[in-house]
């Protein structure tokens, strides 16, 4: 059962506020969600570590799925590097860098046996990637991003993030060709993340016009990038280029990638905290796992609260839905003068809400999953009501990636 505002008010008794707090229960149960959403594909799963960014619970995430769940993808090469160092292993940088010093300790981690992958679409990173390599002793495994947003009119149009220049089956074994002419770096992989169909919600009640858009987008998307990845995987087969792995999707996109033959493993992060944005898409069945609270500081006026803090603003194109969501006690509203404030949040109560005194907490969840751990250096590790732990996110390990 999802925990009540009062839950929260007696859970959070005497502990300071701002507090962020994971509710291990229902993390559990979105792991298993996820898992059950893979059994019969014969596909992996890859966790995401964007969308986490705390060790305790990639810990307790890969634990839980079993031996479907092997490996992490990481958003940096440092990062990957300090998750080596934390036991972790088979590491999957997400986004390519030719910066020597996070290549070095991408290197330093296969030298001491850990399984890592450096991504790359260009030239310029497969040489960055064989210097480090060849500098460490190790040939480093490389993966080739191909893009597969939905692209048409010669570019023109563009749905979709704009990430590898690579589009093309020919362009990705024009790249493992140059791979095998570097010494220290081999093309062992390809990635190909479909965020027009993994990340668009198509329920938003936020932008409702562009749902049956975002719907129709994902229908005609979804074979023409199982086409376009199953024709790069074949070609690099025919030209003897054996991948060890070939990884897409994400939290929103688990069932149709997970279809594909030629793909190995399937990368989800969200879906096991559930930012409030991963509410608005037809095809996810997960859980709130992870709140913040503010104290409730000031009644500047009868039918309004104001809590202490609260700009935790996510990441992307501004709008209303990238803000955190006023969680419990429910029907809470911004005020659109204001929004979500970095010293106070003004909210608006809804007629015959509970009284809400000075140093209550008001609970939020936040629009984006990992971005949560940036504010925070502990969680607090909640389970049947009870907090039963507290763990360090990677700010609270003095770790910031980016």
């Amino acid at each position: 059962m999802a925990p009540t505002w009062t839950d929260f008010r007696t859970l959070l008794a005497g502990e300071r506020l701002p507090a962020a707090v994971v509710d291990l229960d229902a993390l559990d149960r979105n792991v298993d969600r996820i898992r059950g959403a893979l059994e019969g594909t014969g596909k992996r799963l890859r966790v995401g570590s964007k969308s986490v960014r705390h060790v305790g619970l990639l810990r307790r995430i890969l634990e839980r799925g079993g031996p479907a769940f092997r490996g992490i993808m990481g958003f940096t090469a440092e990062e990957c590097a300090f998750l080596a160092n934390e036991g972790f292993d088979d590491l999957l940088v997400a986004y390519p860098t030719v910066q020597p010093l996070a290549l070095e300790a991408l290197a330093r981690a296969a030298a001491a046996g850990r399984t890592v992958w450096a991504m790359a679409d260009s030239l310029a990173h497969l040489e960055a990637i064989g210097q480090a390599g060849r500098a460490a002793g190790v040939e480093l495994r490389a993966v080739a991003e191909l893009d597969v947003s939905y692209r048409r009119a010669g570019g023109h149009v563009h749905l979709g993030v704009r990430r590898s220049p690579l589009r093309e089956p020919g362009q990705v074994l024009e790249l493992a060709r140059a791979a095998a002419r570097i010494d220290g770096v081999r093309l062992a992989g390809l990635m190909a993340y479909e965020a027009h169909i993994a990340g668009f919600p198509d329920k938003s009640p936020f932008s409702p016009a562009m749902n049956r858009v975002s719907r129709t987008l994902k229908r005609i998307s979804i074979p023409d990038v199982a086409r376009l990845r199953a024709a790069a995987v074949e070609l690099l087969a025919r030209e003897g280029f054996a991948l060890e792995l070939v990884n897409g999707g994400g939290t929103g996109s688990v069932q149709s990638t997970a279809a594909e033959a030629c793909v190995t493993e399937v990368t989800v992060g969200s879906g096991f905290v559930c930012s409030h944005i991963f509410d608005y898409f037809e095809s996810i069945d997960c859980e709130p796992a992870a709140f913040f609270a503010l104290e409730a500081c000031r009644v500047s006026d009868p039918g309004f609260v104001t809590c202490h803090g609260g700009g935790y603003v996510a990441s992307g194109t501004p709008s209303w839905e990238k803000l955190p969501l006023p969680w419990l006690p429910a029907g809470l509203t911004y005020l659109p003068n204001e929004g979500a404030g970095e010293v106070q949040t003004p909210l608006k109560l809804p007629a015959g809400a509970p009284p809400i005194h000075l140093g209550d907490p008001v609970i939020f969840r936040h629009a984006k999953a990992g971005e949560l751990a940036e504010r925070f250096t502990e969680y607090l590790l909640v389970r049947e009501g009870r907090v039963v732990g507290r763990e360090p996110t990677y700010r609270g390990q003095g770790q910031c990636f980016l």
